[in-house]
């Protein structure tokens, strides 16, 4: 029975989806593919359109507030932008897009054939359409799509009209995805690597996949949970965030957040994985500390679950709570300051070139460093509560986020696409690319830092008029940094269409894995037999 299934598996699908075998054996090869590497274009393919509406949604933002008064939009429509901006670009861009990145490269960097749970898998990617169809609807429907932030506070949630039922099950089918994805990482690790690969020879990246599934499992259970109560205070009586029922709102908050922060780190573990990836290749060195960079992941994994209330340091907390939230969060700059200084480290007396991926790479280091320090001043108690709920904050996730996630994605993108197509990227679009998004980027946040620290609220339609010069600044920013992201779209186009130089199986001089083994395009089915592990093939990462 074992051989005929392993049979069966074998050959569910002999080669790639091709529009020549008719469009409708065609698009069913799609929606019913098990292989890894085509459920990984998927997500990407999809993380990139949701990237596409969650940016026009951002330039209905800075549109409107490009001058003071009301342009464009009413304030509830603006409101529901921002709230709808905020889940598209977390649910449906980041996270899909490091899934896609995991789906493509886990098997490949650990010597497998595939995921352990291929069905699952699958299932898992195709909830995603379903899950943001939902969403989106609540744009058409009476009273407009979520107004109350993507944190969804009560008592403003609860006063969401017919799209508040579409919201939250919107949410509990992304859960369901990440939850799919994150035990298919996390048994495919454990169980399938390759003969000879321990967990300290496994490639960083396949470690802060590791951490991160285990994040994910954790915390997205707990913010089904919340928004299930929510539901239920709503529909059916219940007052867990009803004050006149003997709830608290603030209760919402605890839960939400303990979710909140894990998640922070969901977004950016995975980047950390490639920066760490892309830049020994670089500089043609093995990753200084290697030992030390697995640890430092784990402990702000672990210190990510014990810092959740300093996004809470307004909300009338011990002195105690406020010191202890405080500290705990000034403890997670230590794992993260030894990661920046491994990679400072890795790079020098190296022998750098600056390719595209090590120029997003590089631009991920110095600029999610500035997002660090924000983060560190917005940790201290005092201090917050006049960063609280201004610009500035605004400014310091997004240079997390975007400089931070976004940059580590493109950058992946530019190192693994020679293996993914069999051709090589325009060079010279790709350092347009990169130059055109770092200055953007700094145009369109730098300034809201200053625009926090004067005191402009969030999420405000409209402000005072000494605030205009720098939002002015930051709008122009915002439409560049869009514009610019459609000739990274080309010349993605153009690798799949095969348009460019054929790619050797090791493009990169100084890149060590399994990946780089095989021939590019890498085949369907990458690893028929189990690869032996190297010890040289691995000494990059260990």
């Amino acid at each position: 029975m074992a051989e005929a299934h392993a049979h069966d598996h074998a050959h569910d699908h002999h080669g790639p989806a091709k529009l020549s075998d008719g469009f409708g054996k065609w698009a069913m090869r799609w929606i019913s593919t098990t292989n890894h590497k085509d459920l990984g274009t998927l997500y990407l393919v999809w993380a990139f359109a949701m990237f596409f509406v969650g940016g026009l949604m951002s330039l209905v933002i800075r549109g409107e507030l490009f001058a003071p008064g009301l342009q464009f939009v009413d304030p509830e429509f603006f409101n529901q932008m921002t709230t709808m901006h905020a889940l598209i670009m977390i649910f449906g861009g980041v996270m899909p897009a490091f899934t896609g990145l995991a789906n493509w490269m886990v098997p490949m960097q650990i010597g497998c054939s595939d995921l352990a749970l291929p069905r699952v898998n699958n299932w898992g990617f195709w909830i995603l359409p379903f899950a943001f169809g939902l969403l989106l609807s609540t744009l058409f429907m009476d009273g407009g799509a979520p107004a109350s932030g993507w944190t969804m506070y009560p008592p403003l949630v609860l006063q969401t009209g017919e799209a508040f039922p579409y919201l939250i099950f919107s949410i509990h089918l992304m859960g369901i995805s990440s939850i799919t994805g994150a035990i298919n990482v996390v048994v495919t690790i454990l169980n399938m690597r390759a003969p000879g690969m321990t967990l300290l020879k496994m490639p960083l990246f396949v470690w802060t996949w590791l951490i991160t599934a285990y994040l994910l499992i954790a915390v997205m259970p707990v913010l089904a949970g919340a928004v299930t109560m929510l539901l239920t205070d709503r529909y059916f009586g219940t007052s867990f965030f009803n004050a006149a029922g003997g709830g608290d709102p603030v209760m919402f908050q605890h839960i939400f957040w303990f979710f909140g922060h894990p998640e922070v780190y969901i977004l950016i573990l995975p980047a950390f994985g490639i920066v760490s990836t892309i830049i020994p290749t670089f500089a043609r060195k093995t990753l200084f500390g290697y030992a030390s960079m697995v640890y430092a992941t784990a402990s702000i994994a672990f210190l990510s679950f014990i810092v959740w209330a300093h996004h809470m340091f307004t909300v009338g907390m011990p002195l105690a709570g406020e010191l202890f939230f405080m500290f705990s969060t000034m403890l997670i700059a230590v794992p993260t300051g030894v990661k920046v200084f491994n990679w400072i480290a890795t790079m020098w007396r190296g022998s750098m070139t600056f390719e595209t991926p090590m120029l997003f790479a590089l631009g991920f280091v110095f600029l999610f460093t500035i997002g660090g320090f924000s983060g560190l001043m917005l940790a201290i108690a005092p201090a917050d509560f006049q960063y609280h709920d201004t610009y500035f904050v605004v400014a310091h996730f997004h240079y997390v986020l975007v400089p931070g996630a976004v940059f580590a994605i493109l950058a992946a993108i530019y190192y693994w696409i020679p293996k993914w197509t069999g051709v090589m990227y325009n060079e010279k679009l790709g350092q347009f690319h990169f130059w055109w998004s770092a200055i953007w980027i700094n145009v369109l946040f730098f300034p809201q830092h200053f625009l926090g620290l004067a005191g402009m609220p969030r999420r405000i339609p409209d402000y005072a008029v000494q605030f205009t010069d720098f939002n002015v600044i930051s709008s122009i920013g915002a439409f560049a940094f869009f514009i610019g992201q459609f000739v990274f779209i080309y010349n993605m186009i153009q690798c799949m269409r095969g348009v460019g130089e054929p790619a050797p199986a090791r493009p990169w001089e100084g890149a060590h894995g399994l990946e780089w083994t095989v021939p590019s395009p890498a085949p369907y089915h990458t690893f028929e037999k189990p690869p032996v592990v190297d010890d040289k093939e691995v000494a990059a990462h260990a």
